[in-house]
């Protein structure tokens, strides 16, 4: 039962990331932003609600409170470990199996979203070790992580304009999918994006049932479920989403929809974590934050001024393997 519910999220969250991918690059060219803006904001931020969800679920569904405290950290650091690693690694084997040798992103925006993450990350790593009886120092840090939020923000869109002059304004190459239903106006736009976006939610959860499902069954434990099954699912939308755009040749939103979501994830999640958990390390919580880290500086590294090869992108791969070997390692 768990593999066909499996097998109809996935295809709606295809159907989904299709909707959305297409309505947000229309969406981009009315209102004249680059596709930095277009792939590390309003794509990020919209297929990070799944993995986003995911964490206040667990807390507040009333399965426990030890249950819920340990399925939401695990499931804020393993988003950003899984995008930073995985999602990476297999958008690099897909561009190599499609016989591309390399990618060519917008060079510094994708150097700005991994210096914003590392920093603030960074910040929400070393959070960590705060006694957890300093409710003082824990609301500092969940207010720097928030704040350096905003602050990425107004730096990515004030940069929009001059990229867009530039020649990196987002474009649309096919029309609107649901124009001969309705028309190609602005509300159509956004209509069939909220569309794209419901449709992803939906299907991740259940996606996310079905993996939950097989990991139970597996005899999994709370807390490497949420590390390394449960974000597999989640991040689902981002890969997909990468995928299709970097088939299109549309790198800068293929890397930027991932590294903006890693922003995203890296800061306002470890916020949350400040605040409703006891946000503490334990030796699965530090692996993945130092992996996370040491795959993001790899990142910044492979983004060279002649592109970023494909097969650099595999290193990141073997940094989520070596993490499931640590977690699964008797």
């Amino acid at each position: 039962m768990s593999w066909l519910l499996g097998g109809m999220a996935l295809l709606g969250i295809l159907l989904g990331a299709e909707l959305f991918t297409n309505a947000l690059e229309h969406l981009g060219e009315r209102y004249g932003l680059s596709e930095g803006a277009v792939g590390s904001v309003f794509a990020a931020v919209g297929t990070a609600l799944p993995e986003a969800l995911v964490p206040v679920v667990a807390l507040f569904a009333g399965g426990g409170i030890a249950v819920g405290q340990a399925v939401s950290v695990g499931a804020i650091l393993g988003a950003p470990l899984m995008i930073s690693t995985l999602s990476f690694g297999l958008l690099g084997v897909f561009m190599l199996l499609s016989g591309r040798r390399h990618l060519h992103p917008e060079r510094k925006g994708l150097a700005r979203d991994l210096g914003w993450f590392q920093a603030l990350f960074g910040l929400g790593a070393a959070a960590l070790f705060i006694p957890p009886g300093d409710h003082r120092l824990r609301l500092v840090a969940s207010l720097l992580l928030l704040t350096g939020y905003a602050a990425y923000l107004w730096a990515t869109l004030r940069r929009s304009g001059a990229l867009v002059a530039e020649g990196h304004g987002a474009s649309a190459d096919q029309p609107l999918y649901t124009a001969r239903l309705w028309g190609g106006g602005l509300v159509q736009i956004w209509s069939q994006l909220l569309l794209g976006v419901g449709l992803i939610v939906w299907a991740a959860h259940g996606f996310v049932a079905a993996v939950e499902q097989l990991a139970i069954s597996l005899g999994l434990s709370v807390l490497v479920l949420s590390l390394l099954v449960v974000p597999v699912a989640t991040e689902l939308p981002e890969k997909v989403n990468s995928l299709l755009w970097a088939r299109r040749g549309k790198d800068t939103l293929a890397l930027g929809n991932l590294s903006g979501a890693l922003v995203f994830q890296g800061s306002l999640l470890p916020a949350l974590g400040l605040w409703l958990t006891p946000w503490q390390p334990s030796r699965p919580v530090v692996y993945a934050a130092g992996l996370t880290l040491l795959a993001a500086t790899w990142l910044r590294f492979a983004n060279r001024p002649g592109g970023l090869k494909p097969a650099w992108l595999l290193l990141n791969a073997a940094c989520y393997a070596a993490y499931f070997y640590l977690l699964t390692a008797r």
